[in-house]
């Protein structure tokens, strides 16, 4: 009897480290993950503040600190409506990490084209024009967004993030575990890091 317990939990312990590990995967990611330090950032595709932190910050970070190893970061997705979640539907439609973040580029520089109005087909059709021009096929973007698992998984970040970090608006930024409210700019922004490296 003890031992089919210890199997049980075992076997329960396997599930739950395979299954964090699975959701931890589904994150979008860039830099190494030896870096001293991991900048999150929750956001939602449809938030104009959202927009300006990646353009404005995102870009610089990368060549300052991301592709020299300093940082890790994490996009994780806060979808605060439909357009923002089919829109996250199509970044990960791609199995290119490079891609999804070319992707996830031009959503935001690209958000005041197709997050306009309440027509969720117009939306989907202007979101699926940025994904034919970063080579995503028709077939292969309707697949992503009648697919309830990769809705699922978004959504369920977005709930366990809820929990985690209690996000009240987005964008959201956690530095090693440090929450920062409020608009950014690089400079400030440098600051921070370089406090945390």
């Amino acid at each position: 009897m003890k031992e089919m317990i210890r199997l049980f939990y075992k076997t329960i312990f396997f599930f739950l480290f395979f299954f964090s590990i699975e959701a931890e995967s589904k994150i979008l990611s860039i830099g190494s993950s030896d870096a001293k330090v991991t900048v999150k950032v929750f956001s939602s595709l449809t938030c104009p503040h959202c927009a300006n932190f990646h353009t404005a910050v995102f870009e610089k970070l990368k060549k300052d600190y991301i592709d020299k190893g300093l940082v890790k970061f994490e996009h994780h997705a806060f979808p605060l409506d439909l357009a923002a979640l089919n829109a996250e539907v199509i970044v990960r439609c791609s199995s290119n990490n490079e891609k999804k973040f070319k992707l996830l580029d031009q959503m935001y520089i690209k958000q005041k084209v197709w997050a306009v109005g309440s027509d969720i087909n117009k939306i989907n059709e202007l979101i699926k024009k940025i994904g034919s021009e970063l080579d995503l096929s028709e077939n292969n973007m309707d697949d992503c967004l009648k697919s309830s698992d990769a809705q699922d998984i978004i959504l369920n970040q977005r709930i366990e993030a809820q929990k985690k970090y209690k996000i009240e608006s987005t964008p959201t930024i956690i530095v090693n575990e440090k929450k920062y409210l409020g608009k950014v700019n690089y400079e400030s922004f440098k600051k921070i890091i370089e406090k945390n490296l």
